[in-house]
């Protein structure tokens, strides 16, 4: 399953055992091992669907969005959930805004304003390999203000510049890529998933985290309270990390002058903001400050602001229905994000969230929350290793974390927003941890040992900014 899909392209075939694995998942969970004390067998069916379908989206038997349908049916049928329930996820307006703003990112990409984007930074402070590093990343966090993917940004629009640079220098995958290739797109990855983490609309696995939080803490995240609580460490962690790949992964090129010429050339060529690429540019800025303004203005919901700007880039010809319609990743992610924000809520329903935190809880007896809070922090993010998608990762184990940092007593803000940050940073371990990082990994400009060896100590330095920096960042908002 993927965390937000690229387009998909051929539909592969379905794997039939990997099917009979997932069924056999239901059949033990909900058939051989007993419901715990306080939970209906029939509540404890639906435990069986929900854990078959995230092991199913691990497996990948079929793609991640059909593997949600499937589970949606599942519920319907032998966890006999109401359909008026089943389908309630496809009804919530933080589905529809996050396929308003995966539309949007498609006109983005279509009139080159995100291009454009990048140039100027490659321009401004691409003279050398570290700026390259630094503008790659910078043009990453500008577009995760408010677009929900990963995969659009990094993989579509960030990750062909990055190849178009390496190529200047004749950088290719294999023998010539530690030249520059290599550095760039392991510090384009890295500070990828850091971009995740800054913003709230950033990634559809973020808003359905958001939706989780005010379910099982009570906590309401807006796109303004999720900047403020990330931007202090989020800083601190976009500075710190380019530079230590940069270290660990020092390129052979240290001076990059032809970078920024070719920006420069690229920028004169395409000519000043004008036409489609102007409404878009308008477009995007206004759903920004009105997202912030959502934060104050009870009526102005965030949905509400990005059909409003998916509605303008209609009117005006932006962005046409075709081209809506050719945006396969929106309409998937629209699938599997109501199916699963619809299961997350069952899952709540049958009380086996709060068993969980319980027995979990009894590991760590009569010791603080703070150091429940650290330990449980360090076991989410390694436990990334075995998780193909962050959002697979977050439906298993976010739930029950919360449900226990809260109930010893941690303040429920701080747990949700360290929760939703190392969501974000865990997925810079692996070559498998996103979509994005197979994308950029199949290239062969990274070895798997540069990779996983990055991967590990970028993790260790954001550990290390993300949890004592934020904590006195937080301190000072009055989050604890």
């Amino acid at each position: 399953m993927a965390d937000e899909s690229s387009d998909p392209g051929p539909q592969p075939l379905i794997k039939p055992y990997r099917l009979l694995a997932l069924v056999a998942i239901y059949l033990i969970i909900a058939h051989l091992f007993p419901p715990p004390e306080g939970v209906s067998a029939e509540s404890w069916r639906r435990v069986g669907v929900f854990f078959a379908t995230i092991a199913g989206l691990m497996l990948q038997p079929m793609p991640g969005s059909q593997m949600v349908l499937v589970g949606v049916v599942a519920m319907l049928t032998v966890g006999n959930v109401p359909m008026e329930r089943a389908l309630s996820g496809y009804s919530a307006s933080s589905v529809w805004m996050v396929l308003a703003a995966m539309l949007m990112s498609r006109a983005l990409r279509e009139c080159g304003l995100a291009r454009r984007i990048a140039l100027w930074f490659v321009r401004a402070i691409g003279r050398t390999s570290l700026g390259l590093g630094y503008s790659l990343h910078l043009t990453d966090l500008t577009l995760a203000t408010g677009v929900p993917s990963i995969t659009a940004r990094s993989a579509s629009i960030v990750f062909p510049i990055a190849r178009s640079i390496s190529g200047l220098y004749k950088s290719a995958p294999g023998a010539s890529s530690a030249v520059l290739g290599t550095f760039l797109m392991t510090c384009l990855y890295q500070g990828s998933v850091i971009s995740s983490a800054m913003f709230f609309y950033s990634s559809a696995a973020n808003v359905l985290l958001g939706e989780l939080a005010a379910e099982y803490a009570g906590v309401t995240i807006t796109w303004t309270s999720w900047f403020v609580a990330g931007l202090v460490p989020g800083v601190v962690s976009s500075v710190a990390v380019p530079y230590l790949v940069y270290r660990v992964i020092s390129p052979e090129l240290k001076r990059t002058p032809a970078a920024a010429e070719f920006a420069r050339e690229e920028l004169i060529r395409v000519g000043p903001i004008r036409g489609r690429e102007a409404v878009v540019a308008g477009v995007f800025v206004s759903v920004i400050v009105l997202w912030v303004a959502s934060s104050w203005v009870s009526w102005l919901t965030a949905a509400l602001v990005a059909l409003l700007g998916i509605s303008v880039l209609f009117l005006t010809q932006a962005l046409s229905w075709q081209s809506a319609l050719d945006e396969r990743s929106a309409w998937d992610v629209f699938v599997w994000y109501g199916g699963l924000l619809m299961m997350g809520g069952v899952l709540n329903d049958t009380g086996v969230t709060t068993l969980f935190a319980e027995w979990f809880g009894s590991f760590f007896p009569g010791m603080s929350w703070l150091v429940v809070f650290l330990a449980t922090l360090v076991i989410y993010y390694y436990a990334h290793y075995v998780f193909a998608s962050t959002t697979a990762h977050a439906l298993a184990m976010y739930p029950p974390f919360l449900v226990l940092l809260v109930s010893l007593g941690a303040p429920p803000a701080v747990v949700v927003y360290s929760l939703v940050f190392v969501n974000n940073l865990m997925a810079g371990l692996t070559h498998y941890g996103t979509t994005t990082s197979p994308v950029i990994f199949i290239e062969g400009y990274v070895t798997f040992k540069d990779w996983w060896r990055v991967g590990f100590y970028a993790s260790v330095l954001n550990l290390a900014i993300w949890l004592p920096v934020g904590m006195l960042w937080w301190k000072v908002l009055g989050l604890w």
